[in-house]
C-alpha cells in the first residue's frame, strides 16, 4: 500500500470519518486475519446495506420487493393480502345488510334484502370469497333491489382482479426466476496460472450441467482490491476489469463443453508485476461473472464466483474432461476441478519478458560492434567488385591479343 503523498495544501478532516477512513491503510495486518470475501463461492454478494434512510424507495417498487422477499414471507403476504380482502369486502356487506335491516327480517318472505340467505357474518364472508373469487355456488346471490350493494359489487370485482393479477403475477415470476438456472452453472473451484502459447496466463474453468443451452453466454472477470492514489485517498475495494477476451471475441461463449477461461498476464494486466513468491502475500479477489439468456424461458441468467489468493495455483493446469466415444463427446465432471502440476517459471510476466528479450540479444552486442561488423560487409562487397573488375580487365586485354594475331 502505497504512503500518503505530501501535500502543500491543508485539507480539514470532517467530524465524523467513514470506518474504512477511521483504518490505517498501511498498518500491517495479521497473517491468521479471516479471508472476507466480496462475493462468496456460490455467487452470492457478502454487502449489507445499513443505514438505508429512505426506505420509501422500497414502497415505490413495491412489486421487485415483494419479489425479492424470501419465500415465507412471500407466501405470507401472498396469504395475508387475499385473507385481509375477503375480510374486508366480507365486513361491507355485513354493515351494508345491517343498515338496511336485512339482518332483522331473516326469514320474512315479503321482505327483499340486499343479498339472499345471508343471515350474519360468517355468510357475508363467504358472499365475498365467492364474489372474487367468481366461485357463484348459487345460494346467496344480490338483488336488484339494492344500488349500494351493486356498486359494491363492481368495486370488489375490479379491485379482486387487480389484486390476482399482481399476486399471481409476483408469484409467477418469483417461482420463474432464473437464480436456479444459475445453480446448474459451475466454476471450478481454483485458478490456475500457467504457461499457454508461450506466455504466463490466469485460466478459470466454467460448465453448465444442463442439456438445455445458455444462449448468448459472455464471461467478464473484476479484480477487487483496495488502493490507495496519489493524492492518499484511499478506496476500498475498487474495481479493476481483467480482459478476458472481450477485445478479440473470446469472451462470448459457446457454452455446450467445459470451457477455459484465459486471460494473458502482459503489460495492461493487474499481474503483471507479480510473481509466485509475492502471490500469498497479495490481499485481493477476483470476481467472475457468467451472463445469458436461459434458452427455455428467454430470462437474463447470471451466475457469479469468486477466487481469492489462496485458490490460485501457479504451475498448475486443468485435467481434461472431454474424451470422444462412439458417435459422441463425452464429458467427465467428476475431473472438473482437478488440475495437475506442469512446468511452469516461479516469475512475473515482467521478468519473463525482459528474460526473453535478453536471451534473444546477445549480450556482447553493441554500436561498435554493429558498426564493425557493417564495416566488414563493405570491405566483403568491395573485394568482390575489385575481383570482378580485374577478371573484366584480363578478359578484355586476351581478347586484344587474340585479335592482334
Amino acid at each position: 500500500m502505497e504512503q500518503d503523498v505530501e501535500s502543500p495544501i491543508t485539507i480539514q478532516q470532517p467530524i465524523k470519518l467513514p470506518k474504512q477512513a477511521r483504518e490505517d491503510p498501511g498498518r500491517p495486518k495479521c497473517s491468521k486475519q479471516k479471508i472476507q470475501r466480496y462475493v462468496r463461492k456460490d455467487g452470492k454478494c457478502n454487502v449489507h446495506h445499513g443505514n438505508v434512510r429512505e426506505t420509501y424507495r422500497y414502497l415505490t417498487d413495491i412489486f421487485t420487493t415483494l419479489v425479492d422477499l424470501k419465500w415465507r414471507f412471500n407466501l405470507l403476504i401472498f396469504v395475508m393480502v387475499y385473507t385481509v380482502t375477503w375480510l374486508f369486502f366480507g365486513f361491507i356487506w355485513w354493515l351494508i345488510a345491517y343498515i338496511r335491516g336485512d339482518l332483522e327480517h331473516i326469514g320474512d318472505k315479503k321482505w327483499n334484502p340486499c343479498v339472499d340467505n345471508l343471515n350474519g357474518f360468517v355468510s357475508a364472508f363467504l358472499f365475498s370469497i365467492e364474489t372474487e373469487t367468481t366461485i357463484g355456488y348459487g345460494y346467496r346471490v344480490i338483488t336488484d333491489k339494492c344500488p349500494e350493494g351493486i356498486i359494491l359489487l363492481l368495486v370488489q370485482s375490479v379491485l379482486g382482479s387487480i389484486v390476482n393479477a399482481f399476486m399471481v403475477g409476483c408469484m409467477f415470476v418469483k417461482i420463474s426466476q432464473p437464480k436456479k438456472r444459475a445453480e446448474t452453472l459451475v466454476f471450478s473451484t481454483n485458478a490456475v496460472i500457467s504457461m499457454r502459447d508461450g506466455r504466463l496466463c490466469l485460466m478459470f474453468r466454467v460448465g453448465d450441467l444442463r442439456n438445455s443451452h445458455i444462449v448468448e453466454a459472455s464471461i467478464r472477470a473484476k479484480l477487487i482490491k483496495s488502493k490507495q492514489t496519489k493524492e492518499g485517498e484511499f478506496i476500498p475495494l475498487n474495481q479493476t476489469d481483467i480482459n478476458v477476451g472481450y477485445d478479440t471475441g473470446d469472451d462470448r461463449l459457446f457454452l455446450v463443453s467445459p470451457l477455459i477461461i484465459s486471460h494473458e498476464i502482459n503489460q495492461h494486466s493487474p499481474f503483471w508485476e507479480i510473481s509466485k513468491a509475492q502471490l500469498p502475500k497479495e490481499d485481493f479477489e477476483i470476481v467472475v461473472i457468467l451472463e445469458g439468456m436461459v434458452e427455455a424461458t428467454g430470462m437474463t441468467c447470471q451466475a457469479r464466483s469468486s477466487y481469492v489468493t489462496s485458490e490460485i495455483l501457479w504451475g498448475h493446469r486443468f485435467t481434461p474432461v472431454l474424451t470422444l466415444e462412439d458417435g459422441f463427446y463425452e464429458v467427465d465432471y467428476n475431473s472438473f476441478h482437478d488440475t495437475y502440476e506442469t512446468n511452469s517459471p516461479s516469475c512475473s510476466a515482467k521478468e519473463l519478458a525482459e528474460l526473453i528479450s535478453r536471451t534473444e540479444m546477445p549480450l556482447s552486442w553493441s554500436m561498435s560492434s554493429k558498426l564493425n561488423q557493417h564495416e566488414e560487409i563493405i570491405n566483403e562487397e568491395s573485394g568482390k567488385t575489385h575481383k570482378t573488375q580485374t577478371e573484366s580487365n584480363g578478359d578484355v586485354a586476351n581478347i586484344e591479343s587474340e585479335s592482334k594475331v
